[in-house]
């Protein structure tokens, strides 16, 4: 079983920028990837960014491209999405997922999720 925490959610204003981290409890990967997505209320649950763990071959959405980068620390077990040029659109709770899936895309492949984390930012 992995436990994905998630942190760094809140507060921000139109243009500003925030990191959000996203701790794994398991110490090995394989073949895994770490995908983030957001909820806005009302809306279905969408793609933001997926790392490959092992080689960090990255993918984004094309509304965060150049504004978001997704990193990923092994020695921490830890993810990253750092977040710049915010925007209210860009408003929801972002959540991280983990698993080996093959589209990275698709959040119906992950098994593990974290709890989801608040992003706000006021124009």
């Amino acid at each position: 079983q992995v436990q994905l925490v998630e942190s760094g959610g809140g507060l921000v204003q139109d243009g500003g920028s925030l990191r959000l981290s996203c701790a794994a409890s398991a110490r090995r990967f394989t073949n895994t990837i770490m995908g983030w997505f957001r909820q806005a209320p009302g809306k279905e649950r969408e793609f933001v960014a997926a790392i490959n763990w092992n080689g960090g071959g990255t993918d984004y959405a094309d509304s965060v491209k150049g504004r978001f980068t997704i990193s990923r620390d092994n020695t921490k077990n830890t993810g990253y999405l750092q977040m710049n040029s915010l925007k209210p659109e860009d408003t929801a709770v972002y959540y991280c997922a983990l698993d080996s899936v093959k589209n990275p895309r698709r959040a119906t492949e992950y098994k593990f999720w974290g709890q989801g984390t608040q992003v706000t930012v006021s124009s």
